[in-house]
């Protein structure tokens, strides 16, 4: 969107041709790889771009896809790809960024800003160290998408005290990720101490009663702490991609500004 905004602009400086604005425009809807549909018009729908899962797919098709979402401007990010595939696109496109962590390769856009008030941020919880796959990818996911992240990591119910130490940090967020394995009890905590949407995210973390993330994700549905909304196991992404939303929600200005009384 960056790019088609950059481009009007410049058309409407006369700095840009209308030829180049149409050869833009005639591939904005999507662009065929044979192999795959690239779904340029997505920023324009959804506010974000369109974004790579890199299981399953070889190095030089991810390449393709990122060259052709990079022609239309704006972040890049490939997710659940690993470090061999990584280091195949890097060496075409070397500015991208690899975390082997949560494993995601990405190209990060720039940070949202919000005028006269500072922005509140996404926070990143984990209930512990075993969880960081998860709770890294749904912060880098935030951030390529503009957001600024904070992250708490090992605060987990097994000591409660380490949680209870950051209420005032916590006091400041916009939304909460809050990652866990074993019986997925840490976002019904946090919810109970917090005024702002909670996104939980159960991880296959545990020993076999806890049926590779089935156990937490059953005891997120049934946080009796109301604002507790859950996503899938181990889906850290789809977290950070909700908590972007939520947090361009929680900054936007408000229309009329605080004293509008409305009609």
């Amino acid at each position: 969107m960056e790019r088609l905004i950059g481009l009007l602009t410049a058309y409407k400086e006369g700095t840009a041709d209308l030829d180049e604005v149409l050869a833009f425009l005639r591939r904005l809807p999507f662009e065929n790889l044979d192999f795959a549909r690239v779904d340029h018009h997505r920023a324009l729908r959804r506010g974000y771009p369109e974004v790579v899962y890199g299981e399953n797919k070889e190095a030089s098709q991810i390449l393709k896809i990122l060259q052709a979402m990079e022609r239309t401007g704006g972040p890049l990010l490939v997710t659940r790809i690993d470090p061999e595939k990584a280091a195949q696109v890097r060496r075409v496109m070397g500015d991208l960024q690899y975390d082997p962590t949560a494993r995601v390769l990405y190209r990060k856009g720039p940070v949202r800003e919000t005028s006269e008030v500072t922005r509140h941020p996404v926070q990143v919880l984990s209930a512990g160290s075993s969880d960081l796959a998860v709770a890294e990818e749904a912060a880098v996911t935030a951030e390529v998408l503009g957001q600024r992240v904070q992250r708490f990591y090992d605060v987990g119910v097994a000591g409660l005290h380490r949680l209870l130490h950051l209420l005032d940090e916590m006091s400041q967020a916009a939304v909460y990720v809050v990652v866990a394995g074993m019986e997925g009890a840490l976002p019904s905590v946090v919810a109970g101490l917090v005024a702002r949407p909670v996104i939980a995210v159960p991880t296959s973390i545990g020993y076999g009663a806890s049926f590779k993330g089935i156990a937490p994700l059953l005891g997120m549905l049934n946080s009796c702490a109301p604002g507790v909304a859950v996503v899938n196991i181990d889906n850290g992404f789809g977290a950070g991609y909700l908590a972007s939303m939520i947090a361009d929600m929680a900054n936007a200005p408000i229309l009329g500004g605080s004293g509008s009384s409305g009609t």
